[in-house]
């Protein structure tokens, strides 16, 4: 939930850092919220900078008010979209299960799932990440 259309420049900016100073064997992406894909897209056109999208919804269509589905995010210009963020699965109690269905959306529109595995900031606080990634 950050990210306004003044930001976009910052994407300007990528590009010129890294054609000055090519990160080799590595991927850039950039996943700025939904609301910014079609921009970021047309912003990134011609380089090397990947685009991802922060979440999909698993199904293709239908009355679920505000989410967006993998089909949706690819044809928005997104190539990758992250699934199962600690956060969306404390606030928003997404399941694995729910993740999984997730992935195989993004599998289906043609993206690439990230899949977060992780801990909550007072799990890691707590010295916990290994616990909650085993």
């Amino acid at each position: 939930m950050n990210g306004l259309g003044s930001a976009l420049g910052e994407l300007a900016d990528l590009r010129a850092r890294l054609k000055a100073a090519p990160v080799p064997d590595a991927d850039v992406m950039v996943c700025p919220p939904a609301t910014l894909l079609t921009r970021a897209a047309e912003a990134l056109d011609g380089s090397d900078i990947a685009l991802g999208a922060q979440d999909c919804h698993p199904l293709v269509s239908g009355a679920h008010t505000g989410d967006i589905s993998a089909e949706m995010l690819a044809d928005a210009g997104a190539t990758a979209v992250i699934v199962g963020h600690s956060e969306r699965r404390l606030d928003h109690g997404e399941t694995d299960a729910l993740v999984n269905a997730k992935a195989l959306a993004a599998y289906r529109a043609g993206l690439t799932a990230i899949i977060c595995v992780g801990e909550t900031e007072a799990q890691h606080q707590d010295g916990k990440t290994l616990d909650v990634l085993r």
